[in-house]
């Protein structure tokens, strides 16, 4: 092969890692049954598959939320309530970045982890 020929087979495999790379860390690539947490400035939380390749988006979400005990107005009690079963029904869900004070990945063994594992989903 001429050098010219080896030195656009070796670009064409830098720009393919980096491209592979890019979309593994956006979450377009990799596990994309996973589920993410996110916590907003306004104090939601939310749960769902998190991908980022245009701003986050959660798909499969859920939306924790704290309410009174019924029994006892002393406890609290939280819910996971997906969110294509509230009012607006979305099938997923578009959050300004800015909004964002962090996320990450959802512990196997973490409480809600089991819980949506107990749901099958």
């Amino acid at each position: 092969m001429k050098k010219n020929t080896w030195f656009i087979v070796l670009v064409s495999v830098l720009v393919l890692v980096v491209v592979v790379l890019g979309l593994y860390f956006t979450g377009v690539l990799g596990n994309k049954n996973e589920y993410s947490v996110v916590y907003l400035t306004t104090g939601e939380v939310y749960v769902g598959k998190l991908t980022n390749l245009t701003g986050p988006v959660l798909r499969d979400a859920y939306i924790y939320q704290l309410t009174k005990d019924p029994t006892d107005p002393e406890k609290n009690n939280f819910t996971l309530n997906p969110i294509n079963e509230t009012l607006w029904a979305p099938q997923s869900l578009h959050i300004n970045k800015d909004q964002i004070v962090f996320y990450g990945l959802l512990s196997p063994d973490s409480q809600i982890a089991k819980t949506l594992a107990e749901q099958g989903k």
